[in-house]
Order: structure tokens, then C-alpha cells, then sequence
């Protein structure tokens, strides 16, 4: 059967116990992988998998987040919406476009000056790649932020936003990955299936209790109990871990974008 897959260009791994591959894993948590012919040698596969970096300290952002600022508009807009470009997902624009709102999307790394130049009623970090902590310069542009205009996080930025509002991040033994993670909203008690695409995760944890205090946990993680969901009502932010915009992929969690747009509404009209 190798030979067959082979035969047609495909690369497959045979004669191994896959049963022992699991066990590795489940001690070990996630592993780099290189796979290459078997006449290249176990010393030719150690040197690539050394060579492979690993995630905690990788800074990706700038490889993904645009170069300059550019819209997604509407007809008859409701409100205006500036995503910080971490590695946005077009979808996410979509989703905006769906409730009125005109977006523009700004790089990774621009200033808060930079960043309410461009008049926004409301403010989302998107998603996107590496270690969170990595992003110095982000997470202050952040901190400078809280408080002058709604804030909603998705996936890196619901871990941007924790680092600056006190918390930690850490890498997790095992990510989350798929289409079907169950959530719990603990607002309203429902369990939320969501798609999820994350190795690091946020420790409540603070080393800042000012801004702790109001920050409370509003979703969880079902199958292991950890952080997948923040709101300071004070400072009008929230952030959750996991993709309210997969397409395709569940849409229980749609309606956050509608709770921002009227987070935006209620501030723009002075409430």
C-alpha cells in the first residue's frame, strides 16, 4: 500500500505503532514533526526538527497584518469599526459589513494617535498568529487604549487584551483545534459550540488588581476548564478565545458581534 501512495506522489508514513505515537504525545504535549525518506537518516530528520522553531517566543504578526490602512464600507452605515490587523480573517470584515458597520483596517503596529485618527466608534483586535507575549509595543498601544472606545477581542487579540489588562498568557500543553469545542457562557448558562485554532491561553491571574478587579471571566472551556472568555464593564472591552465568525463551521456565537454593536451605539449616542 506504501508503495502504491507513493507511486502517485503522496507521502506515508508505514511499519510504526501509532498507539505509541499517542502515548508520546499525551505525556509530551505538542511535538514538531519533519517527515522525510527513510534513506535520508535519523540524524538528516534530528538536524530539521532542531532547526524548526518552536512557538513560545515567535512574533508572526508582522508577517501576516497589513501594510496599510484600508475599508470595508456599507451602504447606509450605523457605526464605524476599526480592526487592529493581526492576521484578520476576511470573514470577520464580513461580519462587521453584516451589522452596519463601515470598517477600516489598520497594521499591527500602529499608534493610538494612529489608531482613533481614524474616528472609530469602536475598536476589534483580530486574530492571528505566535506568542502573545512576544508583542511588547501592541499590548502598551493597548493599554493606552482601554477606556477610549469599545474594545472586542477575538482569539489573539482576547490574549493582547488580558496582557494589558494585567493578566498572563501561557502555552498550552495541548491547543485547541476543530469545530466542535463546547463553551459555556456563564451569563446565560448555555454551552456554545465553537471553532477554535489556539495553542496559548490567558491566566486570570493578575499582577494588576485595579484593573483586575472589573474584569471578570464570562465563558469557559468545557473539556479542560480554561479561560475562553473576559469583559471590564468599566473600561466597555471583551474578548473571547475562540472564532464567533468560522464560515463555515458553528455560529452559536454570532451574536457577539451584535453585543458590540450595541456596546458601540450605546457610547456613541452617550448612554
Amino acid at each position: 500500500m506504501a508503495e502504491f501512495i507513493n507511486y502517485y506522489g503522496y507521502p506515508v508514513i508505514s511499519g510504526i505503532d501509532t498507539r505509541d505515537i499517542t502515548i508520546k504525545l499525551r505525556n509530551d504535549g505538542q511535538s514538531n514533526v519533519y517527515i522525510a525518506p527513510k534513506e535520508a537518516g535519523i540524524e538528516h530528520i534530528k538536524s530539521k526538527l532542531d532547526a524548526l522553531p518552536k512557538m513560545e517566543g515567535l512574533n508572526l504578526v508582522p508577517k501576516v497584518s497589513t501594510k496599510k490602512v484600508y475599508e470595508n464600507k456599507v451602504d447606509f452605515p450605523e457605526f464605524r469599526v476599526t480592526v487592529i490587523d493581526y492576521g484578520v480573517k476576511l470573514n470577520t470584515l464580513r461580519c462587521l459589513n453584516d451589522i452596519k458597520a463601515d470598517v477600516a483596517v489598520v497594521p499591527h503596529d500602529f499608534s493610538k494617535n494612529d489608531i482613533l485618527d481614524t474616528e472609530p466608534d469602536g475598536i476589534l483586535l483580530s486574530n492571528g498568529p505566535g506568542d502573545p507575549k512576544t508583542m511588547v509595543a501592541a499590548v502598551e498601544t493597548l493599554k493606552s487604549l482601554l477606556g477610549e472606545k469599545p474594545i472586542f477581542g477575538i482569539c489573539l487579540g482576547h490574549q493582547l487584551l488580558s496582557l494589558a489588562l494585567g493578566f498572563n498568557t501561557y502555552k498550552l500543553k495541548f491547543g485547541h483545534h476543530g469545530i466542535n469545542q463546547p463553551v459555556k457562557n456563564l451569563k446565560t448558562g448555555k454551552v456554545e459550540i465553537t471553532s477554535q485554532n489556539h495553542g496559548f491561553c490567558v491566566n486570570l491571574l493578575s499582577d494588576n488588581l485595579n484593573l483586575s478587579n472589573d474584569t471578570k471571566l464570562t465563558h469557559i472551556n468545557l473539556n479542560d476548564n480554561t479561560v475562553e472568555g473576559i469583559k471590564n464593564e468599566r473600561l466597555k472591552a471583551f474578548s473571547v478565545q475562540y472564532h464567533p465568525e468560522s464560515s463555515p463551521g458553528p455560529r452559536d456565537s454570532r451574536y457577539l458581534f451584535s453585543e458590540f454593536k450595541e456596546l458601540c451605539l450605546n457610547v456613541k449616542r452617550g448612554l
